[in-house]
């Protein structure tokens, strides 16, 4: 996709030689990257730049060192259209469902949020927002919009009974407490969960004489199926239905109701009238390198940069910045009022954004990702991104997509590292033509070929060497580099 009649971007580079304070592991010179200034940007040479390692705060565009820097950074995106919500998604979007219908949620920080926000590019700042605003009522969309099911029902879907021993949910809690140790590879179990079968006592064992106990999850769903069976029967207007006509339709309705759940059946919930709590959003364009486009084959709001506010009762308290890219939705940063932490916005918003990318998706056929900004395997408080499946990490190498799964035995054994296990493969994307590189110079736009010849005073072809092979042959083509 390309910017229709628009201004080109228009970089500056920096290079990226000298250290600096890493946030992570707090070394005062390891943290390494490469950068450039973003004077403009077009949404596809950013989606470009993303992919082969980039990532933007403000108008900065850096790129780690990944072979030199203390904490690697790989660029991670979610398989939005494929998106599995785990059991502590469906915590946290019942938490939040449970607080808007019913004002019930105990205010205790979440242990399954274990940043103050999903997206690590976060500015050091006070909330900056409070009540005031401008926004018009009609300009709020309201949470409840689609679905019809009611909240009361959520709970039915849990999939556990209380006194029930869930192997599924010991792992996954082990996963999380054992975070800055060794992490269990996706799909095995995990080294720390045992569980016990220990034989019943005398007199504790089963009663084979009475029927087996049934869970009151499986009793509810029977009951379900046959009120569904009923009415459908009814349909026939009397007639009576045939024995294999109703095996079908219970077949039928039983495929239905053991579906798991997506996660547009939390986001968009229907919610009773007498709610005690309303929560609103309202999005809008904000000032940002990127040029805001619009495509035929585009998203209604068109592409750049938007502000996601959440207004709760009227009053905002949270505010998500987000990229809208020809190929996914880029997260680039969340901040909230602190007093409401207990409802974990961070992953909350990070949920949301996963089922607006879907949304999107619906008009935009080719955004169907989901970019979290980097993993960064060493540092377990910054590993919680790869809980959000399935989701990929970028080769720093060859900038080919892998599946997390095969990245993180690698990562155990070394924090940077080639995903891509093809020795021959390569950078496709590589400088091979550096005079044709664009270059405006003294408000001139020419290759670099000319601008060399041009050039007075000592050779710049170092940097602009190694400024072409960082964002690729097509960015350097498209991008204007600017030479004082």
């Amino acid at each position: 996709m390309a910017a229709a009649g628009g201004s080109p971007s228009i970089v500056e580079y920096f290079g990226g030689e000298d250290g600096y304070r890493c946030g992570y592991c707090k070394n005062e010179t390891g943290n390494l990257s490469h950068g450039m200034w973003a004077h403009s940007m077009t949404v596809q040479d950013y989606q470009d730049l993303i992919d082969r390692g980039w990532r933007r705060s403000g108008k900065y565009v850096y790129k780690p060192i990944m072979n030199q820097t203390c904490c690697p950074q790989y660029t991670i995106r979610c398989q939005a259209l494929c998106f599995q919500t785990s059991k502590s998604h469906k915590k946290v979007l019942k938490k939040m469902l449970k607080f808007i219908s019913k004002g019930d949620v105990s205010k205790l920080v979440s242990e399954e949020e274990p940043m103050d926000s999903h997206i690590d590019d976060v500015v050091a700042c006070d909330f900056a927002y409070k009540s005031e605003s401008h926004v018009s009522q009609s300009e709020l969309t309201p949470l409840s919009v689609d679905h019809t099911e009611r909240v009361e029902n959520e709970d039915e879907d849990t999939g556990e009974t209380k006194g029930e021993v869930n192997v599924q949910k010991v792992e996954a809690g082990s996963l999380q407490r054992c975070a800055d140790k060794d992490t269990p590879v996706p799909g095995e179990p995990s080294r720390t969960a045992k569980i016990v079968h220990a034989p019943p006592k005398p007199g504790k064992g089963a009663d084979l004489s009475k029927p087996p106990c049934r869970k009151a999850k499986d009793i509810r769903k029977e009951r379900k199926l046959q009120k569904l069976l009923q009415n459908q029967m009814c349909t026939f207007e009397g007639s009576p239905l045939q024995a294999g006509d109703q095996v079908f339709l219970l077949q039928n309705s039983k495929s239905k109701t053991n579906q798991p759940k997506t996660i547009e059946d939390f986001v968009f919930v229907s919610l009773p009238d007498d709610a005690p709590h309303k929560l609103e959003f309202t999005r809008f364009l904000c000032d940002s390198p990127l040029e805001a486009e619009n495509a035929p084959n585009g998203p209604e709001c068109g592409y750049g940069s938007f502000h996601q506010q959440y207004w709760l009762d009227g009053k905002i308290i949270a505010v998500g910045v987000i990229d809208i890219l020809p190929y996914c939705v880029s997260s680039v940063y969340l901040y909230y009022d602190p007093d409401y932490s207990f409802l974990s916005l961070g992953v909350y918003s990070a949920l949301r954004e996963i089922a607006f990318t879907r949304q999107l998706h619906e008009k935009a056929p080719d955004l169907c990702f989901y970019y979290m900004g980097f993993y960064i395997h060493s540092c377990p408080k910054m590993r919680y991104k790869g809980q959000y499946r399935p989701s990929d990490l970028l080769c720093p190498e060859t900038y080919i997509w892998t599946p997390i799964e095969q990245c993180l035995p690698l990562l155990e054994h070394s924090k940077y590292c080639r995903f891509n296990q093809d020795v021959k493969a390569v950078d496709e994307g590589r400088i091979k033509e550096l005079g044709r590189v664009r270059v405006l110079h003294k408000r001139t736009v020419m290759p670099y070929s000319v601008y060399k010849k041009r050039r007075k005073g000592p050779s710049d072809e170092a940097s602009v060497q190694q400024y072409a092979s960082l964002v690729g042959q097509t960015c350097s083509e498209r991008m204007l580099l600017f030479r004082s």
